[in-house]
């Protein structure tokens, strides 16, 4: 049996990177043949079969050609007479077109260790431009690969950009665009992503909430960047410097989706930005499925992460009812989560990245004093319904001022 490890498998051995799932082509053989060797059908579009071992995938030799518009819509051919160039050709681009034998020998017939080595993605065919969902992936590479120094070829952003303008990407289907923002929310570089969408034009397209933002400016006295795309980038990367959460991540870049619906006329201000963008969230998380985990923390952080920069500031009652609204007060609660956001949008601004954010650690201690109170002796007394919450609320507010009374002096 003639057979190659292929694609990203054979792209992260020559990086170095861990090579976490291994991808096989199997040239010269049939359906029939794999299964009679032992080999599991699992394909439902093309043939691939599961190792009887290792369980890898194993894919017959294929061809493909467009019929329809979108992603899905191609016919494929799979055929002993296939051959490995054939099958390599197909793939999106160079550095994902290369084959190893298993002793290691490497396969390379389009130049795709030069483009590894040049850190440049470069599509290998026109037939790119047939699958909608590699604009996708080329960014999520570029989240994934842009700290290596991976550039894009100039003449694979005009093909791209050209996809866009001829409607590919409105056949994009809501659960593959969240799949690859997911994944790219988790990769070393997330906000890579959005601006490879952005430089072919395709951000306008994908995700208009957060394209809206660019050209919107911030009082410069708070917001050195000035342009609130930028500085949501630059919260995305602190984000992505604090946490591993892709909760947290997509949290802190949303969270200013309200400066994008700002009227012109009262540029650089954004009052009540926090709540103005709600609508726009839950448009947004509603069209691209967005799981609830990730909605509930985004419009905590949307909405008061305000407050939580100006925790010093507030009144004891104020935060309070801030962190009850949050759930801070209950055993399974967000409030570690929410506090990481608020600090990657504090440190996401031109000359604040390395600030401290003493705000999260205070809130904490908050949270807790005000969650440990005593409760006993209200609910021993004869005090019924919404009396027993305003008791208990006060009790709250007493230990919150205690914590923020402590802070103040020290």
């Amino acid at each position: 049996m003639e057979i190659y490890l292929v694609g990203g498998a054979v792209r992260d051995k020559l990086l170095g990177f861990p090579v976490i799932e291994k991808d096989w082509v199997v040239i010269g053989e049939t359906p029939e043949s794999m299964v009679k060797e032992g080999f599991r059908p699992v394909g439902k579009d093309f043939p691939v079969f599961l190792h009887p071992q290792s369980h890898d995938e194993y894919a017959l030799a294929r061809t493909e050609r467009k019929t329809a518009p979108g992603y899905k819509g191609f016919a494929v051919h799979a055929s002993p007479d296939v051959s490995l160039e054939q099958d390599l050709i197909r793939r999106d681009l160079t550095i994902n077109a290369m084959a190893m034998t298993p002793q290691g020998q490497l396969i390379d017939p389009y130049g795709g260790q030069q483009d590894l080595e040049k850190r440049i993605f470069r599509h290998i065919s026109p037939a790119f431009a047939e699958d909608p969902v590699r604009i996708l992936r080329v960014a999520r590479f570029s989240a994934r690969y842009g700290h290596l120094g991976f550039t894009l070829a100039e003449e694979t952003r005009q093909l791209m950009q050209s996809m866009v303008v001829a409607g590919e990407v409105d056949y994009l289907v809501p659960e593959r665009v969240w799949a690859e923002l997911f994944k790219a929310l988790k990769e070393q570089t997330p906000s890579a992503f959005f601006h490879t969408l952005k430089d072919c034009t395709a951000l306008e397209k994908i995700f208009p909430e957060i394209n809206c933002l660019f050209g919107v400016p911030q009082p410069e006295k708070h917001h050195p960047e000035i342009d609130t795309g930028l500085h949501s980038m630059l919260c995305l990367e602190q984000a992505a410097q604090l946490s591993a959460s892709p909760e947290v991540r997509f949290a802190a870049l949303v969270h200013d989706l309200g400066k994008g619906l700002t009227p012109k006329e009262l540029w650089p201000h954004h009052y009540g930005h926090e709540k103005n963008g709600l609508h726009a969230l839950e448009k947004m998380c509603g069209r691209l499925r967005v799981p609830n985990a990730f909605k509930a923390l985004a419009i905590h952080v949307m909405q008061y992460h305000t407050h939580c920069h100006k925790a010093f500031e507030l009144r004891a009652s104020t935060l309070t009812d801030a962190l009850g609204v949050l759930g801070a007060f209950k055993a399974n609660n967000t409030l570690h989560e929410f506090l990481l956001a608020c600090e990657a949008d504090a440190k996401g601004r031109t000359g604040f990245e390395h600030t401290s954010y003493p705000q999260a650690e205070m809130i904490k201690l908050a949270a807790k004093a005000a969650a440990s109170a005593d409760t006993s002796v209200i609910l021993n007394t004869e005090l019924e319904g919404a009396k027993i919450g305003e008791a208990i609320r006060r009790l709250r507010i007493k230990a919150v001022a205690d914590v923020i009374n402590t802070y103040k002096s020290l």
